[in-house]
C-alpha cells in the first residue's frame, strides 16, 4: 500500500538524497509535496535546489516556501558543511519547475484536509514548518499519520557537543514537536553517523549512470567537510528518515521520553532522551539506534539505479 508523504527539507547534500530516495519508490511512497525551510542555507537557495533536483529526474511535485528562519532568533546555516549555494558539487541545470504561490504551512493544512488517509510528514531539516502548522492548526494533529524526521542525537551533537544542527537551528519549534502527542520517529546522529558512505563507494557511482554520477559529485563536497572533523565515512543522514519508511527492519530502535532543551547554556538543542529503566513520562518518541548499513547503501544503490534508468529513457531528462 503506497503511503502518502510530505517531505519538509532544506536542500542540503543529504536532502537531496533523501528526496532522490523516494522519488524511485513511487509504489511505496507517494509525494504529495514539498516543503522548504532555511537551515543549511537561505530559504531562496535551498528551495532553489530542491527544484534543480525534481528537474534533474523529471519529477513534476509541488514545491512550497516555508520559514526564512526560525521561530526566535536569527537563521544559523550549515554552510561550511554544504558550501555557499547550499548544495555545492556538480553543476545542475537550472530547473525547468517554480515554486508554487502558496506557503508552506496553509499547503501542508491544504495537503491534509483533501487528503482520503492521513499523511505522514518528513521533516529533515530545522522544525520550524511543521511546529507553525501544529501551532495554527492544532485540530490537524490527526491528520498526520506520523513524523518520520532527521534531528537530534540521544548521546552527542554536531554543531555542540550536545545539539545537532537540525534541532540547534529552532530549538523552540522542535519543543513544540516533540510535545505535540504526534507519533515521532527520530533518525538523529546516533543512527544517521553508523549510515555511512565510504570513498570507494562514492567511486563506484561516478561510473554508473548519470543521477548517481551527479550523487557521487554531491558527495564528493560534502565529504571535505566530514574529514575536516575527523569523520571517517560519509554519514547519510537525511535518507535515513526514508529509508526507515521504505525499509525499517534495516533499523534498530527504542522508545525514550525525549525533550528539548531549549534553555541551557552547553545544551540549547539537545535532544535529552530519558535511558533510565523506570521513567517520569510514557515514551514519546521512536529513537533509532543502529541500521544495517551495508543494506542501508544496497537500498541507496539501487534507487539510484532506478533513477539512472528512468532519466536516460525520459526524453526531457536534464542530464
Amino acid at each position: 500500500m503506497t503511503k502518502p508523504i510530505i517531505i519538509d527539507c532544506d536542500p542540503g547534500h543529504d536532502d537531496a538524497i533523501a528526496i532522490l530516495l523516494a522519488l524511485a519508490h513511487p509504489e511505496q511512497l507517494e509525494i504529495k509535496g514539498i516543503t522548504t525551510v532555511g537551515g543549511n542555507q537561505t530559504l531562496e537557495k535551498i528551495t532553489n535546489n530542491a527544484l534543480k533536483i525534481l528537474s534533474f529526474v523529471g519529477a513534476d511535485i509541488p514545491v512550497a516556501k516555508g520559514a526564512k528562519g526560525p521561530l526566535l532568533g536569527t537563521l544559523v546555516t550549515g554552510e561550511e558543511a554544504h558550501g555557499e549555494s547550499g548544495m555545492d558539487g556538480p553543476e545542475l541545470p537550472p530547473s525547468r519547475f517554480r515554486a508554487i504561490e502558496v506557503g508552506a504551512v496553509e499547503f501542508i493544512r491544504h495537503l491534509l484536509l483533501s487528503s482520503e488517509e492521513p499523511i505522514t510528514l518528513v521533516p529533515i531539516g530545522p522544525l520550524t514548518n511543521i511546529a507553525t502548522l501544529i501551532r495554527a492548526y492544532p485540530e490537524l494533529k490527526s491528520r498526520i499519520a506520523g513524523i518520520s524526521m532527521m534531528g537530534g542525537g540521544i548521546a552527542y551533537g554536531n554543531v555542540t557537543r550536545t545539539a545537532e544542527f537540525n534541532i540547534y537551528v529552532d530549538p523552540e519549534a522542535a519543543q513544540i514537536v516533540f510535545e505535540s502527542g504526534i507519533p515521532i520517529t527520530m533518525s538523529g546522529l546516533d543512527v544517521t553517523d553508523k549510515a555511512a558512505i565510504f570513498d570507494e563507494e562514492i567511486a563506484t557511482l561516478k561510473t554508473r549512470g548519470p543521477v548517481s554520477v551527479m550523487v557521487g559529485e554531491l558527495l564528493d563536497f560534502y565529504s571535505i567537510y566530514g574529514k575536516k572533523m575527523g569523520y571517517h565515512g560519509n554519514a547519510l543522514h537525511d535518507p535515513c528518515a526514508i529509508a526507515w519508511l521504505l525499509q525499517p527492519e534495516l533499523f534498530h530502535s527504542k522508545m525514550l521520553d525525549v525533550t528539548i532543551e531549549t534553555q541551557g547554556t552547553y545544551t540549547r538543542g539537545m535532544t535529552v532522551g530519558d535511558l533510565r529503566t523506570k521513567t517520569e513520562r510514557e515514551p514519546n518518541v521512536n529513537v533509532l539506534l543502529d541500521v544495517n548499513r551495508d543494506a542501508f547503501i544496497r537500498l541507496i544503490y539501487d534507487a539510484l539505479a532506478i533513477l539512472d534508468a528512468r532519466v536516460q529513457q525520459s526524453p526531457q531528462g536534464d542530464s
